[in-house]
């Protein structure tokens, strides 16, 4: 029998999606076994970057390197990672599930591996590359691993915890990094990945996924759409890290690079536009249901950033490292697992538009929040305006993705879209979400910063006195008056510059407010047009040797 004829499956044991595995009915033993993995896999896939991305500073004093250089190892890992979807799901079709579990995942742990032996900037960006497109195969395996764990009716509630475990890397990585760091510096942080990738490794080898179909996946034409759309992504992924370091404007590469991005991603569309069995199903993605979910998933990423950098980076401008921040992501951290848990428990595909318009709510009260800070604010007083962006964040994509599969099911030619859908918001989403509000928090900060510069006269009774105190303090340790009214001058223009940046946060957690919110508005007012105004459905097909309708103006 060839290897690619399709196999007799009980009704619930058929895989839900080509390149799925089989879901027999295991015992709850092997369940528990099934969620265990799953989670561990998806920790794995994720965790490996997040601890590169919060110990950037560490690792470019390890390396050697400027802040534009170091920036290079986090965008690496995104500009593979995020089209590796458009082989991978092929690759499980064509050559089984088992391949391509054991196939990605020693590959993981050799480049883990390989991580310890980095000497160079240049080496390590390679191997964060590498790393990227990898991690892409144990995102999906992980998510395979941990729907095993659950029965049919459970199913879609199982898919929320695994699409919510996802999100558990970066907290995590600002919990415990500093131990790692503490315990062999940098080699600490690759140690841990190494370790989670090894035991990720037997643990698969001990309890194999069932298997799925296989049938014949690859065309020709599919190399030459994914030498085209790799590239433009990997160069998009380029101009949003940079962008907002080296400036827009100022840097002639990355207008050159937009522009190559533009090309190549247009050409990869247009190829794709006219085959008869696309990689990308253009048609598909640019339906209006499709295009709705894409632009939601895409601005809560938007929404999110105000975590990763707004919060973040008001933290450290007011003198914080990740130290003084794990009693932070300890409260984030219990805050995504009891989002994941309520977006279980509380789905139900006939209600999927209450729990997005509450969770985007959730996150525009943290960012409101957050958008009356002042110098005085610390990790303290950000415990619950942080917690509601977390809760809110795995609340939101769980209902979001269900919407989309049920999609996917009845067009199974639709998967790879979907996947490299999916991606591309999360990956694309958060370097969107970063540009924006990194240059949105810049150019705020110009703004406030040459306001109060205005204000600083030295004809100011109260300026001058705060000189004048700061030259008293100064002079203690410095003999020179000059010397110590220039110290108090440069400490008046730090508070200054220090107090703009307070503004620009302010600004930039207020914008993002009124984004979550508008967001929540327009979720709840497009449910209600669709309520009232129901999309047509299409006729039922005519039974064979029904005679044709007749022709109102010829009969």
């Amino acid at each position: 029998m060839s290897k690619y004829a399709p196999r007799e499956w009980a009704p619930d044991e058929k895989p839900m999606l080509p390149g799925s595995p089989s879901t027999p009915a295991h015992p709850t033993r092997v369940r528990l076994a099934y969620f265990v993995v799953g989670i561990l896999v998806s920790i794995t896939g994720g965790l490996g970057n997040a601890l590169v991305s919060v110990n950037l500073l560490h690792l470019q004093g390890v390396l050697g390197a400027t802040q534009i250089e170091v920036a290079w190892l986090p965008a690496a890992y995104v500009m593979a990672n995020a089209s590796m979807n458009l082989l991978l799901v092929k690759f499980r079709q064509q050559f089984g599930l088992r391949l391509f579990t054991e196939f990605f995942l020693v590959l993981y742990a050799l480049v883990t591996f390989a991580h310890l032996f980095v000497g160079g900037l240049g080496s390590a960006i390679a191997v964060r590359a590498a790393h990227g497109m990898l991690a892409a195969a144990l995102s999906t395996l992980g998510l395979y691993y941990t729907l095993q764990a659950f029965s049919k009716p459970w199913r879609l509630k199982g898919l929320t915890i695994a699409l919510g475990v996802a999100q558990l890397s970066l907290p995590l990585a600002y919990i415990f990094s500093n131990d790692l760091l503490q315990i062999a510096e940098w080699k600490g942080l690759y140690s841990c990945e190494l370790g989670l990738a090894l035991v990720s490794l037997g643990a698969v080898l001990l309890l194999k996924l069932p298997p799925g179909d296989r049938f014949q996946a690859f065309r020709p034409a599919d190399f030459l759409t994914f030498s085209l759309f790799a590239p433009g992504i990997a160069l998009l992924c380029a101009v949003l890290t940079f962008g907002r370091i080296l400036w827009w404007h100022e840097t002639p590469w990355i207008g050159v690079a937009l522009a190559a991005a533009i090309v190549l991603l247009a050409a990869a569309i247009c190829v794709e536009h006219n085959r008869a069995n696309p990689l990308l199903n253009i048609r598909w993605l640019t339906t209006g249901k499709i295009l709705h979910v894409a632009l939601t998933l895409l601005l809560v990423r938007i929404v999110l950033s105000e975590q990763s950098v707004g919060a973040v980076g008001f933290l450290r401008a007011v003198g914080l490292d990740n130290d003084q921040m794990r009693v932070l992501f300890g409260c984030v951290l219990a805050a995504t697992v009891a989002g994941i848990a309520v977006s279980a428990l509380t789905l139900n595909i006939e209600h999927l538009t209450w729990p997005r318009v509450v969770a985007l709510l959730c996150m525009a009260l943290g960012a409101w929040l957050d958008a009356h800070a002042s110098n005085q604010t610390r990790a303290e007083q950000m415990y619950l305006s942080q917690s509601l962006l977390a809760f809110g964040g795995t609340l939101f994509v769980g209902p979001s993705l269900v919407s989309l599969i049920f999609t996917v099911v009845g067009n199974p030619g639709a998967l790879i879209s979907f996947s490299v859908l999916f991606g591309l918001t999360q990956n694309l989403g958060g370097l969107l979400g970063s540009a924006l509000v990194g240059t949105f928090q810049t150019w705020r900060e110009k703004f406030h910063s040459s306001h109060i510069v205005e204000q600083l006269s030295s004809l100011d009774p109260l300026v001058a006195g705060r000189i004048q105190s700061g030259a008293a303090a100064a002079g203690r340790l410095l003999a020179d008056p000059a010397a110590a009214t220039r110290q108090s001058l440069q400490s008046l223009a730090s508070t200054a510059t220090r107090e703009a940046n307070i503004l620009a946060y302010n600004d930039v957690f207020l914008v993002l407010a009124i984004l979550a919110a508008a967001s929540a508005c327009w979720i709840f007012l497009h449910a209600v047009w669709l309520h009232y105004h129901p999309a047509p459905q299409p006729a039922p097909a005519a039974p064979p040797g029904t005679p044709p309708p007749p022709d109102p103006v010829t009969d």
